[in-house]
């Protein structure tokens, strides 16, 4: 038996003060797959965690049946220091959870005081495990670990999840919601991070499942794919285009000229009552017959400005990004005889003065440790990634590195105002107007780490342009973009001067690159004119 969520009248005021959503209401129907559309700090994220409890609403309420699995936007990081029995854990039915806490507070006590009474409190943990389906689920959870990782669950249990890459973490988190019990899955941008192998796997797979899912995602091809309903976040509000992603731009530029065609009727209606009260007002101070008449219309203008005027159209995203860059040697990056430890044979590589580079390739090849290798180089120091072989730098190159995973403990407690004015020497009216470009001027005196996923991709984004990096080193920077940032994103890359090299699996972002760095099946890397997307991952010792 599938669920369903029901949503009616949420309102949300950030603690700040400021309306977020307003009188939402919405349903998702059994079996249902609904995508979340909206721009970046519309609040998509914030209303699945109003659906999962995490927040309160200030009015309004949420309704669901069927169990509830929860996928967050961000998983772990680099820094989370949590098991994969942990991540699992974290995503099992509630009394799971619940009952595994128990268990492991009885181990614990039994293994430092081991008596009767220890003894019998663990026998009773064990049972009230399994009676929640505890190693039912474990059972799930080795089918799981072995989809996603090609190991069993006894095997990686107790490895950190801080080994995984985010496509690894993001796929163990899907297969254990899919496979689990909870019909009603919440999954904020499931996407990120996942090979365009993972994509096409996810796609079949909620095509697939008999739950009800709500998921937000920037990627195209993924809800054209998958998604039958499209709820749109805008403007402090919802609503819901009834069809799937191939019809919904047409059902948007409908629906926006019938709230501007309202509108106009509305303002056309109110200037024509307003003159006829004044019309009436004139006439009525020389003639006491028209009084009545007057009185009327008063009376209905009145009425007709308490009904309040129709929904205002939703304004148009204007994200304008300035990417300056700068001449550099015409060899930007050389790498001779480059290995990175445990990843990547041996390889050469040029990348000239101005190319757009994509660096393709299945989750846990390299790909990121490659672009931080090229961005350590230029230190001086010793690079942190293990590698062998030499990579150069050429004259006046300087490397600027967005970071996929939004992993900045350097930025943390800092807000975007400080962020931009802090070693550029701007004033607060230029650091203001900067961020007002990025649409991220709203947001100025929030912490970076209570930013939406977006607004931190926008802010790194500006704070590169800011830099005055030659050399741009771009992790899945498309990944949390709403598509009017993404496309603002492709046109700032298109006038920059410099060099770029963008790890991504966005199949729309890749098709501007000049060529392709594939980080192969067998280890290899080699060099392609057009996109290679179905690279199998690399196997080796885990």
């Amino acid at each position: 038996m599938a669920g369903h969520i029901e949503v009616d009248g949420l309102t949300y005021v950030l603690p700040d003060g400021r309306l977020l959503l307003h009188d939402v209401s919405f349903r998702v129907g059994d079996g249902v797959k609904a995508g979340l559309v909206g721009p970046n700090g519309a609040g998509k994220t914030t209303l699945l965690r109003l659906i999962a409890g995490d927040l309160t609403p200030d009015d309004g309420r949420v309704v669901h049946s069927g169990g509830l699995g929860v996928m967050r936007q961000f998983i772990g990081s680099v820094r989370d220091a949590r098991t994969l029995h942990d991540l699992l854990l974290s995503v099992a039915p509630d009394r799971v959870r619940a009952t595994a806490d128990g268990l492991a507070l009885a181990e614990a006590a039994i293994a430092a005081h081991d008596d009767e009474k220890t003894q019998l409190a663990y026998a009773q943990a064990i049972t009230d495990y399994s009676d929640a389906g505890g190693y039912d689920m474990e059972v799930v959870w080795d089918t799981c670990t072995t989809a996603a990782l090609g190991l069993p669950y006894d095997a990686v249990r107790d490895r950190p999840v801080n080994t995984l890459s985010g496509g690894e973490q993001k796929r163990l988190v899907l297969e254990a919601l899919l496979r689990g019990p909870d019909q009603v899955l919440l999954l904020d941008e499931p996407d990120n991070y996942l090979d365009v192998p993972g994509k096409e796997w996810l796609e079949d797979r909620l095509r697939a499942t008999s739950k009800t899912v709500l998921l937000v995602s920037h990627d195209r091809q993924l809800l054209a794919d998958a998604a039958d309903r499209i709820v749109t976040v805008e403007s402090r509000g919802v609503w819901v285009h009834g069809g799937g992603f191939a019809t919904y731009a047409q059902g948007r530029e409908d629906r926006i000229a019938r709230l501007e065609d309202r509108r106009r009727r509305w303002n056309e209606e109110h200037a024509r009552l307003r003159n006829l009260v004044n019309t009436l007002r004139q006439t009525a101070a020389n003639n006491d017959a028209v009084s009545s008449s007057y009185r009327a219309a008063r009376t209905r203008l009145a009425r007709f400005e308490e009904a309040g005027q129709p929904e205002r159209p939703p304004r148009k995203q204007n994200v304008r990004m300035r990417m300056r860059g700068g001449r550099t040697g015409k060899r930007a990056v050389v790498c001779e005889a480059l290995e990175l430890t445990g990843l990547m044979r041996p390889f050469d590589a040029e990348i000239w003065y101005g190319e757009r580079i994509g660096v393709l390739g299945s989750n846990g090849s390299g790909k990121s440790h490659f672009l931080q290798l090229l961005e350590q180089a230029a230190d001086g120091a010793t690079p942190a990634v293990r590698h062998s072989g030499s990579v150069r730098l050429g004259a006046r190159v300087v490397p600027g590195r967005f970071v996929q995973t939004h992993a900045r403990p350097e930025l943390h407690g800092a807000t975007p105002a400080d962020l931009v004015m802090t070693g550029h020497a701007l004033t607060l009216n230029e650091a203001m107007a900067a961020l007002a470009r990025y649409e991220l001027a709203p947001a100025a005196s929030q912490r970076f780490e209570t930013l939406s996923g977006g607004q931190q991709a926008r802010l790194q984004i500006l704070l590169l342009e800011l830099s005055g990096a030659t050399l741009l080193l771009l992790d899945e920077p498309t990944d949390n973009l709403d598509l009017a940032s993404a496309e603002a994103l492709q046109d700032g890359l298109a006038a920059y001067s410099g060099t770029v090299l963008t790890v991504t699996h966005d199949r729309w972002f890749a098709a501007d690159f000049d060529r392709y760095l594939i980080f192969g099946a067998d280890g290899t890397v080699y060099e392609s004119d057009t996109p290679v997307w179905h690279e199998g991952r690399v196997e080796r010792a885990r």
